[in-house]
């Protein structure tokens, strides 16, 4: 058996080969090359990007290990990222096409169901069949929502296996399973129904008779009925629950909440519909217990969960909760500070936020902001929707003057003084990808614009661990981060300077690397202010910190390269939240530079 190479130390916080950061390739030009970047500029350079900037630095040639071979390594690198979670999906839709199958043959060959197999046909196997599939889907539809069942069992070593942080797409999955076979079992039966009307029509009946019979069939028997209920039911539910329309103005996401709820009225025509007994066995007893109305033993453990869950947001939300501080920040972006008692976070964690003034029934989640070291909890958020607009005017935030303001700094609301902060109801919190942070030696950050929420109270617990702060008496394994930070304008987050500050000016063993890229283009007015201002400078114009800006898009795979050549034999963790487009391309980073007895990079996303 092959011998797995020795990982580093968790606790040794130096860099692996400190020969990296002292050549840079821009102080040494090649072939008389111009200096890309003034001499102070280069002085402050973050190590992982002293690089080759003048081309994209190519993938490391992956080693040869004895005694593994490719097949097995390709597997085992596999394994990193995608192995767990396609295997699972692999599972469920093989777990469908055994209960399909099964189910198939035992109708189609019971000898207690001779009757009806002549008077439909095939129709009436491939409808129970499907049937049987919808009874098995309803087991799962509703665990993956029950966020308090998923943040506990993510914690255990369950999470090696099953992809909890995909929770949300889980359930996705299964709603497309269950209007994939609703269609099937409804087509089906449809042809049943056609032949059960030429079975009870008058005898030499013509097709304007038997249409009439298909037609009574279809609108007066309890299944029928049941059975078009929840069809439309679904059918509402599905349409609204589309991104296109949940992302709608205006009310896209309050239409998607209220009419999700319609999964009540579904549940409870679906016990009902197999009530009737219409299609009988061939012996008696034709209608038992064990037979009709089976619903309720397949939703059972999901559905206990579900209430128990529900029971304890309402409890949660009875706790003494209340709003410390709000502070209006630039580019519509409002900080909320909340005191509630008898809550314990964990950094990367998230919660859900009910205002009743604005609306009772809504739940909507934001990341925490704030470190669980701190006395309070915070969410950003950034105000552009129909509920976080309500929110903030309820909250008395006006942003309406944010284009009339000459300066970017941030101000705290101060209601007037007739006026009391509206009741607020916090549940949670709840765990997410990014809260596995501390199981890595070293992690690379990266937020895109307003999606940098999840890594502010993980640099913030980093921080006071650093500096020795944190109450709980717990060490971070990490020895080394590095935080990147994409943004269009820098005003995207301003209340995120002070805390990068903060981190930079107590980082003595450089352990925190930061990384900002600006992607906007920038006027040819402004670019010569910063130009004239960098030149000599310690800190960089923008940002006021010693790590320089880039301007435009990182270039990923000098960046992984990097990370593999300063961190050999080590697990990394790779964090982000933010847009689909640059998830799906660090998620392609992540496995094209993972080797199986070396680097791997493990990738996770904010899903919730």
């Amino acid at each position: 058996m092959a011998t797995s190479p020795r990982r580093f130390s968790a606790f040794d916080f130096r860099d692996r080969d400190d020969t990296i950061s002292q050549f840079h390739p821009d102080v040494q030009p090649k072939n008389g090359a111009n200096l890309q970047r003034n001499k102070s500029e280069r002085s402050r350079l973050q190590p992982l990007m002293r690089a080759d900037t003048s081309a994209t630095q190519p993938p490391l040639p992956k080693p040869k290990l004895k005694g593994v071979t490719g097949w097995q390594a390709q597997w085992d690198a596999w394994m990193v990222n995608e192995g767990g979670k396609r295997i699972f999906f692999f599972v469920f839709l093989f777990l469908h096409a055994l209960v399909f199958a099964f189910s198939f043959m035992n109708y189609d060959l019971s000898d207690n169901l001779t009757k009806a197999r002549k008077a439909f046909g095939i129709t009436y196997p491939i409808a129970r069949s499907a049937a049987l599939i919808l009874h098995v889907d309803v087991v799962f539809i509703l665990l993956p929502i029950c966020r308090n069942f998923i943040s506990l069992l993510r914690r255990t070593q369950l999470s090696n296996i099953i992809p909890f942080d995909k929770n949300i797409t889980f359930h996705k999955a299964v709603g497309w399973s269950i209007v994939t076979f609703t269609g099937v079992h409804i087509l089906a039966h449809m042809v049943n129904f056609w032949e059960l009307a030429k079975l009870t029509a008058p005898p030499k009946a013509n097709f304007r008779q038997v249409l009439a019979k298909f037609f009574e069939v279809n609108s007066t028997t309890g299944p029928a009925v049941t059975g078009w209920i929840m069809t439309i039911s679904l059918a509402v539910m599905v349409w609204f629950a589309r991104e296109s329309k949940k992302r709608q103005p205006n009310g896209g996401f309050e239409r998607f909440w209220y009419t999700h709820h319609l999964f009540i009225v579904f549940f409870i025509n679906w016990q009902l519909h197999g009530m009737f007994c219409m299609i009988k066995p061939d012996n008696p007893p034709y209608c038992s217990s064990n037979t009709i109305g089976v619903f309720w033993r397949y939703w059972f453990v999901g559905g206990v969960i579900f209430i128990y869950e529900r029971i304890l947001r309402e409890i949660r939300s009875r706790h003494r909760t209340y709003i410390s501080k709000v502070i209006q920040h630039p580019s519509s972006v409002l900080e909320v500070q909340i005191k509630k008692e008898k809550i314990t976070t964990r950094a990367g964690q998230y919660i859900f936020i009910n205002c009743p003034e604005v609306s009772y029934f809504q739940w909507h989640p934001f990341t925490l902001t704030s470190a669980p070291e701190e006395d309070y909890i915070s969410i950003h958020i950034r105000v552009q929707g129909d509920f976080t607009t309500a929110f903030a005017a309820v909250l008395g935030a006006d942003f309406s003057k944010d284009k009339d303001r000459k300066d970017d700094a941030s101000i705290v609301v101060r209601p007037p003084l007739n006026r009391v902060l509206p009741r607020i109801m916090v549940d949670g919190p709840f765990g997410s990808a990014s809260e596995d942070f501390f199981k890595f030696e070293s992690v690379l950050l990266v937020g895109a614009g307003i999606g940098v929420t999840p890594f502010a109270s993980i640099l913030k617990s980093i921080w006071y661990r650093m500096n020795n702060l944190n109450t709980s008496g717990k060490h971070t394994r990490l020895s080394k981060v590095y935080f990147t930070w994409v943004i269009r304008d820098f005003g995207t987050a301003e209340w995120f300077h002070s805390l990068l500050h903060a981190i930079e000016e107590q980082d003595y063993q450089n352990r925190i690397e930061i990384s900002i890229y600006l992607t906007a283009k920038i006027k040819e007015d402004d670019m010569n202010n910063i130009l004239v201002q960098d030149v000599g400078a310690e800190k960089d114009a923008i940002t006021s910190l010693r790590a320089p800006t880039h301007f435009g898009r990182p270039n990923w795979d000098r960046v992984f390269s990097s990370i593999v050549d300063r961190h050999p034999d080590t697990d990394i963790g790779v964090f982000f939240c933010g847009p689909p487009a640059l998830s799906k391309t660090l998620h392609i980073m992540s496995n094209k530079y993972t080797t199986a007895q070396g680097t791997r990079f493990f990738f996770g996303k904010e899903n919730f």
